[in-house]
Order: structure tokens, then sequence, then C-alpha cells
């Protein structure tokens, strides 16, 4: 999480980053390399990937969830899908919020199977078909988008725009999860969260090479403050229909 992130990655790239490079660069071309290359298997049914540029969280469960009550609203049925971090069981599962705990299928698919049909599953393409088996018309993938491991119809990255791409290195030195021209090859779409102007810099080249550009803003449930349980509201989000234009296969 960004919290247990090491602090210098949120600042200015200092001597710790340059001291980190060699190993940054390594994992970069590693990182790189894999995304370039894949060639993952595509699901029964069409996936959007909810995603960070970076290490630890920035809104993808609230955008996650929010998606979900859009294709909702489209007559759809989507399902999530997690690996269940933080949970321990390592096979795939349907979560069942009455029966299941956080320390079993992890805090957020927990959260996520309280608004819908949610698979945790620590290998993609199995939780992606499982979750057509049951009926599911579009995936909704939490996390993900570097591995490379599932075949992606719509890759939304979900962007603080208090802390943007931190110090701009990668791990170790920073918290970049891949080489950012690498990432912005296979997105479809930045959404930027919350306050701020560390993001912009990154948002305009998005913009520039076609990508298309959303907003939205963490606001407080009724009642609540922003230090409790945020939803987003978003502004100018691409409709769900776009996300649905691939044919869908049989699944036989």
């Amino acid at each position: 999480m960004v919290s247990e992130a090491p602090s210098f990655w949120w600042s200015k790239a200092d001597w710790r980053a340059f001291g980190l490079w060699p190993i940054s660069f390594l994992y970069g071309r590693i990182a790189g390399r894999r995304m370039a290359k894949a060639r993952p298997p595509f699901a029964p049914v069409p996936v959007i990937c909810v995603g960070n540029f970076t290490v630890g969280g920035a809104g993808k469960t609230p955008t996650a969830l929010a998606i979900a009550r859009a294709a909702h609203r489209k007559g759809l049925k989507p399902g999530f899908l997690s690996r269940g971090y933080g949970g321990s069981l390592d096979v795939t599962t349907v979560v069942d919020p009455a029966h299941h705990r956080a320390d079993a299928v992890g805090d957020e698919a927990l959260l996520l199977a309280r608004e819908g049909l949610t698979v945790v599953c620590r290998k993609r393409v199995e939780g992606a078909r499982r979750l057509a088996s049951e009926g599911a018309d579009i995936i909704i993938m939490d996390d993900g988008f570097q591995s490379a491991r599932l075949g992606i119809d719509y890759g939304l990255i979900v962007l603080d725009a208090a802390r943007g791409i931190g110090n701009g290195h990668l791990i170790p030195g920073g918290p970049l999860r891949a080489p950012v021209a690498e990432q912005m090859r296979h997105l479809s779409a930045i959404l930027k969260v919350g306050d701020g102007h560390a993001a912009d810099a990154l948002i305009r080249k998005a913009a520039r090479a076609g990508r298309q550009i959303h907003v939205a803003k963490l606001e407080p449930k009724a009642g609540q403050s922003l230090t409790g349980r945020n939803v987003l509201a978003f502004t100018g989000i691409g409709d769900p229909e776009n996300s649905t234009a691939r044919s869908m296969p049989s699944a036989g």
C-alpha cells in the first residue's frame, strides 16, 4: 500500500533513488519487456482492468465499484476479479461475504463481494473463466495491469492527483511498476482522482498520445468525513458500452 512505501518515493528524487538506479534500471527492463512481449489469453467476456502506474492504492477499489454500478444500470452483470491480496486462500473461490472473512479472501475482495459477484484467484485466467461460468458478462479486474497474465479489453489507470508517480523512479528506487512509456502503450484511459497538480504533466502526455482522460473526486458518504470510507463521483467517465465492443466468443 502507499502508506507502507518508503517516504522518499513520494518526494523529489534524492541520493537514495539515484543510488538504487542500477537495480531500478534492471527491474524496469524486465517489467517493460514482459509487458511488451506478452500475448496473454483473453477471457470469454470483455475485461476492464483498473490499475495504477505505481505500487499502492490510488482509488482502484472505489473505481471498480463505480464501474460495476454503471454496468448494472446498462443491464449488464459485472463480475469482479481479484487476487485476494492479504488473504490466505490459494484456490479459485467465489467470495461469499456472509461466509468468508478478510483473512481468507482479503479486505478488498470482501468489499467488492458486497457489491456483486466476486472471484479471488491467484491465476487470473482461471478466475476470469470462473466468473464467466458464473454468469458474468463483463469482468472488472482489480489491479493486474502490469502482470500480462490476462488479456485486457480496456485498461483504466487510476492516478492520484496529489502524488502523481512520486519521484518517477522504478522499484526499488521509486514507486513505478514498469516504465511509463511501456505502460502508456497498453492503457486505454487515465482516471485522475482527487485534487492536486502532481499528475498534470503525465496527463498531458497521455492526452497527446490520444488516451482518454477522465476526472473523479473522492467524496464522503452522508455523515462521513474523507477519512472514512469514500465513494467516487465521476466527471466525464466513458460509457461502459464502449468497453464491451469486443465480440464475445463462445464459452464452449
